[in-house]
């Protein structure tokens, strides 16, 4: 039925170069899948042979579901909240099943969701007892007149359209657990004035602001949608919101521009309004998606003192992955229109 032009898995360490930031399509795609799994979460050493399978089966399942859908002729809309679902439930990634644990040990979930051919938008912060917070953040946007619901109210409202509730224990995982003890703990050096420095504290310090899962799509009628799915950071405190639930931040989709989908450290994403000003590049500064997400996420960011990294998919099928940590979890699937053949790839890290 079709061939397969390319099956990339890419995991460089020792060159960088493997590392694309963006493609580009001349022809026109059929549909385009991105999605990414957090920049910055696990560091080189971290990642086992058996951990790093585990990863890619994860990402290559979130890319097969939403793509089926993309080859029916389905929605760019339905394409990335399917994708995100299957994230949500795979306890490796912060958002869902692997959420971080706040300082007060619980998790809050945030989510959103754009389409790209009417900007109708929706999200969720702060959620403790959706088990899919993306398909919540769908539902207020497609059964509500509103685009962000927090905390209690988006749990009632959740509840109310139907969606599966779980009890707060469902989202709980060692791991995460642990990471919240060892943040616990540097708070507590730290508060009796002697912070610690050495380098992997400071390191596990750093990656605690990270973590989060997204997609973007191109379908076949040429709209785009994004959606973003996120824990938060861990030890996170008085009921913190980052930018992956703010529109225009962390999500954003525009037909005539690009599909956006963030990961990094929040409170930098959110200052930039990382999201639409890439947008904004594209349609009023007339630079490309690569010129523009570049210009974001390798000098504008850093710049300001933050990091991380971002997906996008423009509205010709164009593809960008960005990052300035030390990796970021992201892979892409893209059928061409004419020849009807593949293009799939699969990174982890550089």
């Amino acid at each position: 039925m079709r061939s397969l032009l390319t099956l990339t898995l890419l995991f460089s360490w020792v060159w960088v170069g493997a590392q694309p930031t963006s493609t580009s399509s001349t022809a026109g795609p059929h549909y385009v899948l991105v999605i990414h799994g957090g920049a910055g979460t696990i560091s080189k050493n971290q990642l086992t042979p058996a951990l790093e399978k585990r990863y890619h089966d994860a990402l290559n399942k979130a890319l097969q579901t939403g793509a089926a859908i993309l080859e029916k002729g389905g929605h760019a809309i339905d394409a990335v909240e399917a994708a995100v679902r299957v994230l949500e439930d795979e306890p490796l990634f912060n958002a869902g099943k692997g959420a971080v644990f706040t300082a007060e040990g619980i998790n809050e979930l945030d989510a959103a969701i754009m389409e790209g051919a009417t900007l109708k938008a929706g999200s969720v912060a702060g959620v403790r007892t959706v088990r899919n917070p993306i398909s919540a953040a769908r539902a207020v946007m497609d059964r509500s007149e509103h685009v962000l619901l927090t905390g209690r109210g988006a749990e009632t409202f959740a509840k109310e359209q139907g969606l599966e509730i779980v009890d707060p224990s469902y989202f709980y995982t060692p791991e995460r657990w642990e990471s919240l003890q060892r943040a616990r703990k540097r708070d507590s050096i730290e508060a009796q004035g002697a912070p610690s420095h050495s380098a992997s504290a400071s390191q596990e310090k750093r990656k605690s602001r990270y973590g989060t899962v997204g997609a973007v799509a191109l379908d076949a009628q040429g709209h785009l949608a994004a959606a973003t799915s996120t824990g938060g950071m861990t030890n996170k405190k008085w009921g913190r919101v980052g930018d992956a639930p703010i529109i225009g931040s962390g999500t954003y989709a525009n037909d005539n521009t690009v599909a956006i989908s963030c990961t990094g450290w929040g409170e930098y994403f959110l200052r930039l309004v990382m999201a639409k000003s890439i947008s904004d590049r594209m349609e009023f500064g007339q630079q490309s998606l690569p010129q523009a997400a570049d210009e974001m996420v390798m000098r504008q960011l850093p710049a300001l003192g933050g990091d991380g990294g971002l997906i996008a998919v423009d509205k010709k099928g164009n593809i960008a992955m960005p990052f300035c940590t030390e990796g970021m979890y992201r892979g892409y699937i893209k059928k061409e229109k004419t020849s009807g053949s593949l293009q799939k790839a699969t990174f982890i890290f550089k």
